[in-house]
């Protein structure tokens, strides 16, 4: 015996949860489940980031990355409006601490212009007039950028959802899918079958395994990336006004260590980036036989690790090494001593990676007939998740407007 829903939505996480209020709202009297493998919501990626509200630096001008990042900036501020969740709109300082980092500031401070930001160039001593504690040759001030808690915005959407007649089922984890021209299929681990019209998969870590399940030809592979995370001493919870970051190696698709004001007063340093031996372990030395095995199996690995190799060295060795760490901090804060990392959680990074080995940067999406995949959702996805669920919204409306119409999806 099966239960039957309309939707079914799989993953707990922010991008879940912001498609699942979004698809009740637009269709309350149809029946929606959100089905979560762990015992709660936002156990992953949503739960374990820096909590950083960005505002679309970095990203390729027309890139979805980019147009999701600034509608999601407002949108995640009128949110916590709304639901009197904390956020703090503190800015952020990109700081140049050698010339060839003075060079790349340039064209970051272009790019910044070009995805509709109004960046402020520092000079020296107008980054040391705001941030005393700060050292740099120059910085690009971006106001936008803020703070919040994801877990709290994740939790009220879930409550949002489920007090319109939204399902959520936890500890429901996958095991099988199946999909024909009427409905698809659901089961999972306790045996319980469930079926609905059109399905929506938002799995981050998992998104390319849920991808073959449903049988999709998928030519990427999601590789985890461990982001470890200190936590400064009290005494450092005023030292900066601003988040701190550094000026990117552009050839390099994480940010780099950075200082970040959290809304709970406290300040983190982090993260780096290093390649992690489990898709859901958060301590350095964990590791899951079946994540190994199919990263050691996956040309693209092997590719990326030889395009890449001084990078991953340089990480991995951050990683075991807490002066290393220490160093990188000290570049732009320097009174920083060792005594002063406290420890703190680590985050993993679903990264997806092409059979080419290079990095897939952008949203990237897959459709069947009857399901639509969120294969990868990287960093701002957390940000960007009310417009990216709102883009997911429309993409099931127009295969809805299809099928009544009486074409196939």
């Amino acid at each position: 015996m099966s239960e039957n829903y309309h939707f079914i939505i799989i993953g707990g996480g922010i991008v879940g949860l912001s498609t699942a209020m979004q698809l009740q709202q637009e269709y309350p009297n149809k029946n929606t489940l959100l089905l979560e493998k762990e015992n709660k919501i936002a156990s992953h990626q949503t739960g374990h980031n820096s909590g950083v509200i960005h505002a679309g630096v970095y990203y390729e001008p027309g890139s979805f990355k980019a147009k999701f990042c600034k509608m999601g900036v407002q949108q995640t501020i009128d949110f916590c409006t709304k639901h009197q969740l904390p956020f703090e709109q503190c800015g952020k300082l990109i700081v140049a601490t050698n010339n060839l980092e003075l060079k790349r500031m340039q064209s970051l401070y272009e790019r910044c212009k070009k995805n509709g930001l109004n960046p402020e160039l520092l000079d020296k001593n107008q980054l040391k007039k705001i941030e005393p504690n700060i050292t740099g040759l120059g910085a690009i001030k971006v106001k936008e950028t803020g703070i919040i808690d994801y877990i709290s915005m994740t939790n009220t959407m879930a409550k949002e959802f489920v007090d319109m007649g939204g399902k959520i089922k936890l500890n429901a984890e996958v095991t099988y899918l199946n999909e024909n021209k009427d409905q698809t299929s659901v089961k999972i681990n306790s045996g319980e079958m469930f079926k609905s019209n059109y399905l929506i998969c938002c799995a981050g870590l998992q998104s390319d395994r849920i991808a073959k399940l449903m049988g999709l030809k998928i030519d990427f592979q999601i590789i985890p990336f461990r982001g470890d995370y200190f936590k400064l001493n009290k005494r450092f919870n005023k030292v900066v006004k601003h988040l701190i970051y550094p000026i990117p190696d552009p050839a390099y698709p994480f940010l780099g260590v950075h200082l970040t004001k959290m809304i709970d007063g406290s300040v983190t340093v982090g993260p780096n980036a290093v390649l992690n031996l489990s898709r859901e372990g958060y301590k350095k030395f964990n590791f899951n036989l079946k994540d190994l095995n199919q990263m050691f199996f996956f040309s693209g690995f092997w590719k990326l690790i030889f395009n890449n190799w001084q990078p991953a060295i340089s990480e991995f060795y951050s990683s075991l090494n807490k002066n290393s760490y220490l160093k990188i901090c000290q570049k732009y804060c320097p009174s920083l001593t060792i005594s002063d990392l406290e420890p703190y959680r680590s985050g993993v990074r679903a990264q997806a990676v092409s059979k080419d080995g290079k990095l897939i940067h952008d949203f990237l999406v897959e459709e069947t007939l009857r399901s639509l995949h969120v294969c990868n959702a990287p960093s701002p996805a957390a940000t960007s998740s009310l417009p990216i669920g709102k883009y997911i919204v429309e993409l099931i409306k127009k295969k809805i407007r299809k099928n009544k119409n009486g074409n196939n999806i």
